[in-house]
């Protein structure tokens, strides 16, 4: 595996003044608006509570024409999904120059992307479990017997698990990619891997402790991450600082690799051999009473407050593609 490449110092804010007007970005118009409407609303009241002069802004109910004339300074994004995580808000802000939290256009997009990902993942040398990419059912059967059952099927260009699932046998498969290609037309078949499922939130240069992810459903599903109350977290994921170790590294690793900035959140999944591989990169991970970056932030002393906080200070960070360069790893 190569080394990771991406150094980022923080930018210390100490006074609320120095963010200006801020623009808190919620809702949008995919598939994950109740998530983004319930992430934004969290943020929103951590920043207020903070005496940042921060205001809501949900694009499927204002235009972004009108957001342009409306004097923000800088902007919070917590929109998931198309539209808010993928590269296009980035380009808009960008061009109207206000500087935003978390990762620039083509990081963004890079990591929304799941085949574009796992290439990468691939070619950089970053263990990630085998898959083939698919636009048709027949395309799929055969990609399915070269990859095995069980197997996952998702779409390409989604978060939050939506269009996802655990395919066990053939007969499942077509009603599998018919889901899948509800969200686009090209699909992501991979290897199921058995074993324990872990994060890992990357904020300004470290990656923070692990968290390992327990669910009594088939998997990690958009019900065990939003609304079940059986979904178990253990922060530290890992038993010992070694371990903890190899999963920041490839943490850092893959966000890096994407030229990801700012915050975000890796998952792994690992096998019989217990050795973590990569499944993606969340750049504009959930805040949400059930989220998994607060957690981890906790963990490490940063109340949420702190967390909202310093995300926006991410927004002082130039946006633009990531230098190549090493990130340090948590714990070192």
């Amino acid at each position: 595996m190569n080394a990771p490449r991406l150094i980022e110092q923080r930018y210390a804010v100490t006074d609320s003044a120095e963010f200006g007007r801020v623009a808190v970005m919620l809702g949008g118009n995919s598939s994950e608006r109740d998530v983004s409407l319930d992430s934004g609303a969290a943020v929103l009241e951590a920043l207020q509570a903070k005496g940042v002069d921060a205001h809501p802004w949900d694009p499927a109910e204002k235009s972004m024409a009108e957001f342009a004339t409306a004097g923000f300074d800088r902007a919070w994004i917590a929109l998931h999904g198309p539209g808010g995580e993928d590269g296009a808000l980035q380009g808009l802000l960008q061009w109207l120059e206000i500087p935003y939290t978390g990762s620039g256009v083509m990081a963004s997009a890079v990591a929304m992307d799941k085949v574009r990902s796992k290439h990468l993942f691939r070619a950089a040398g970053i263990p990630t479990p085998d898959y083939a990419v698919v636009r048709t059912r027949d395309e799929a059967s055969v990609a399915a017997e070269q990859v095995g059952f069980p197997l996952i099927i998702k779409p390409s260009g989604q978060g939050s698990s939506v269009g996802m699932s655990k395919v066990f046998e053939r007969a499942e498969l077509n009603d599998a990619v018919e889901l899948a290609m509800q969200y686009g037309d090209t699909v992501l078949l991979e290897t199921c891997v058995t074993g324990g499922e872990f994060t890992v939130a990357v904020l300004q240069g470290k990656a923070l402790p692990t968290i390992r992810i327990v669910t009594p459903r088939v998997f990690y599903d958009y019900r065990a991450k939003y609304e079940s109350e059986r979904t178990e977290y253990v922060c530290p994921g890992t038993e010992d600082s070694e371990a903890e170790g190899v999963y920041a590294s490839l943490a850092v690793a893959a966000f890096a690799e994407l030229g990801c900035s700012g915050w975000g959140r890796v998952d792994f999944m690992t096998g019989a051999d217990e050795q973590p591989l990569v499944l993606e990169v969340n750049t504009v991970p959930g805040m949400t009473s059930h989220s998994l970056v607060p957690m981890a932030a906790k963990r490490e002393g940063i109340d949420f407050g702190e967390l909202c906080w310093r995300i926006l200070e991410t927004s002082f960070e130039a946006n633009s593609e990531a230098d190549t360069a090493e990130v340090p790893a948590h714990g070192t």
